[in-house]
């Protein structure tokens, strides 16, 4: 039987993806990090480069705006 769509690893990090935009758009920069973190060790673990760097990204951007104060 063909694996669902929901439970593909795509489907899976874009709705890590998007669950953390809405977190930002509400201005929650620590909840939103907690997000990215659970994307980034799911991709690190399907092995998926562009990926991960992605969330790297992400993670640094919300860093920074934590650090700056920023929400």
């Amino acid at each position: 039987m063909a694996e669902s769509p929901a439970r593909t690893p795509a489907a899976q990090l874009s709705r890590i993806f998007r669950k953390a935009g809405v977190l930002l758009a509400k201005g929650q920069i620590e909840q939103t990090l907690t997000v990215l973190r659970e994307g980034e060790t799911l991709a690190r673990s399907l092995g998926g480069e562009e990926k991960l760097a992605l969330f790297r990204e992400e993670i640094l951007r919300c860093e920074e705006r934590l650090a700056g104060g920023l929400s």
